[in-house]
């Protein structure tokens, strides 16, 4: 895989730096008045909708899960067209802060396994197109044959704003926070199905959108907005889930897609996943030992 490739893959999933826009028509609200709006009944219908999404999910299944391993194949994508045939991934998830995100290079022998899917047999020679990234807390780091590094800051930027916005965010630590505002804004139709569209604003004025689906009320997209503190443009970054299969009691999405202001820049397929494993703690951690920044020794 070309670097450019694996830099689309990482800043993908790499789950905020500019407040986001109140929904329209609507004024911000402060943090004193955030709980006298979700006692309006438009606030109960957006609470109970959310509520109502939860217990889809899984109830106390889904808002309890400590960790999750999935494997499958990604892609990354420029202008909505897919740069080669993608590659196979790991991703392992312990909420709320980290997460691994290994990428297989080619040549590997893949093997299933019942616990977290996969094992890979690589060659005797390092694969050059290995990548792995973990997330540890607000730190970052990229581990490539060449050593460990720390991740480029404005791809930590990028993965941190979209953890602070992740629909496990959303369903496990916004909506307890009784400084934020809950909007229910009716409906909303995404890739051609009705949905609830409920948004939630916290008492920084950051903003993200949860659309559920109106017949199984399964959640279908999570959107937010941020302005670029470079430019000052506004961004708007979704995320669209698909094929959901019950594992362990969970609904899960087997399918996911990344948009970037109209554009789609990602898409996993997963081919299995698992809840709660017994994940070695060391597996999220990391030290830096290479500074892609400083030029290589002359021999």
């Amino acid at each position: 895989m070309n670097r450019f490739a694996v830099i689309l893959l990482l800043s993908a999933l790499a789950h905020g730096q500019a407040g986001n826009a109140p929904p329209t028509g609507m004024t911000p609200p402060t943090p004193t008045q955030a709980a006298s709006l979700n006692s309006l009944d438009n606030a109960t219908k957006a609470r109970a909708t959310l509520d109502q999404a939860i217990q889809v999910l899984g109830g106390q299944a889904y808002l309890t899960y400590e960790n999750k391993g999935e494997e499958g194949r990604a892609y990354s994508l420029y202008h909505g067209v897919s740069r080669g045939v993608g590659a196979q991934y790991r991703l392992f998830t312990r909420f709320p802060d980290r997460d691994r995100f290994e990428i297989l290079g080619r040549g590997n022998v893949v093997l299933p396994l019942p616990l977290v899917g996969v094992i890979v047999v690589s060659h005797d020679k390092k694969n050059k197109s290995d990548v792995v990234v973990i997330h540890d807390g607000v730190k970052g780091y990229e581990i490539t044959y060449k050593g460990t590094a720390p991740q480029d800051p404005v791809e930590l930027a990028g993965y941190l704003r979209r953890r602070q916005h992740s629909l496990d965010a959303v369903l496990r630590k916004w909506i307890n926070d009784p400084a934020v505002a809950l909007f229910y804004e009716g409906l909303a139709i995404v890739d051609g199905k009705a949905t609830d569209q409920v948004t939630l604003i916290n008492s920084k004025n950051d903003a993200v959108t949860v659309n559920l689906d109106q017949n199984s009320h399964l959640p279908m997209k999570v959107s937010f907005t941020w302005r670029d503190p470079a430019d000052k443009q506004k961004n708007v970054e979704d995320e669209v889930y698909d094929n959901y299969k019950p594992v362990q009691g969970i609904m899960t999405p087997h399918s996911v897609t990344r948009n970037f202001n109209g554009e789609m820049t990602q898409q996993r397929f997963i081919n299995s996943a698992k809840y709660n494993l017994q994940l070695a703690g060391d597996m999220f951690q990391a030290t830096v030992d290479y500074d892609p920044m400083k030029a290589p020794k002359k021999r």
